[in-house]
């Protein structure tokens, strides 16, 4: 059974025969959210199901499409869509992109992802800057045998998503005028979506937004040592009080609506780094 290192190993030796570029700058673009990638200078474009060991999306609005190229003067790569855990893939599987685009030499993440919002001070279609997260999944993607060279065995969380790139996003959405709120991102497995006694907890606990992605990745993310910057469109609001029932399409609406905006962000934060 190979290694993680050398399944890393070949999987960025695969890429580099497709793509010249050198990443600075990796992005995760989460369900509906695709406006930045016709912002992308491509230079090449590779599928995950011929990437060694990545694996490929199962949910139709994930294209399954690994990016690299230029965006706002900076060396990018693009992961235009991702896998989840209630698909039926692995902690390992889902993160394994996140230790190529490491390897491949970027060093700041920028993760996206849709939510619903938990904070009743939010809207739908608004942008939250993700200041901290609750991993109430219950599992880890770090269990296991550590290897030293890919990460420390007990890596600090006391400050995740990177203090310096939440004050550029806040000065860049300012300028721009662009909503940006902040708050803490909940994590659960899913498919299905919360109760409103679940709700109600998540809220007392401090959450702000819940979604089905995203911690995995950032739990591994500060394992590689990226600087993380993370945003939620909030896409429906669950508030247990005046829950109503989810509509898939109003969902995919309001990722819609939000995606012209966070790609602006994103861009403008790109141009000031």
């Amino acid at each position: 059974m190979k290694k993680l290192r050398d399944k890393i190993k070949e999987s960025v030796n695969f890429i580099s025969k497709k793509s010249k570029t050198k990443p600075d700058i990796a992005i995760i673009l989460g369900t509906g959210l695709n406006d930045l990638v016709e912002n992308i200078e491509i230079e090449a474009e590779i599928l995950y199901k011929n990437i060694p060991y990545f694996s490929i999306p199962t949910v139709t609005t994930h294209e399954g499409k690994l990016l690299f190229g230029n965006l706002s003067g900076k060396s990018v790569v693009a992961m235009q869509g991702r896998c989840h855990y209630y698909e039926g893939y692995s902690l390992d599987d889902i993160t394994f992109p996140v230790r190529v685009m490491k390897e491949l030499g970027a060093d700041i993440l920028i993760v996206s992802n849709v939510s619903g919002g938990l904070n009743p001070l939010f809207k739908i279609s608004d942008l939250m800057l993700i200041t901290d997260h609750i991993n109430f999944t219950g599992l880890n993607p770090l269990v296991g045998p550590n290897d030293d060279k890919l990460g420390p065995r007990f890596p600090d969380m006391y400050e995740v998503y990177d203090k310096k790139l939440i004050e550029l996003a806040e000065k860049v959405a300012l300028k721009e005028g662009i909503k940006l709120n902040k708050g803490v991102y909940i994590g659960v497995i899913g498919p299905n979506l919360e109760t409103k006694a679940e709700y109600r907890m998540m809220r007392n606990w401090g959450g702000d937004a819940v979604g089905m992605s995203t911690v995995p990745e950032v739990i591994v993310a500060v394992h590689a040592g990226f600087r993380i910057l993370g945003i939620s469109c909030i896409t429906d609001m669950c508030l247990p009080d005046a829950l109503k029932p989810v509509d898939i399409n109003k969902i995919l609406k309001a990722a819609s609506d939000s995606d012209p905006r966070l790609s602006q962000l994103i861009m403008k934060i790109l141009e000031d780094l």
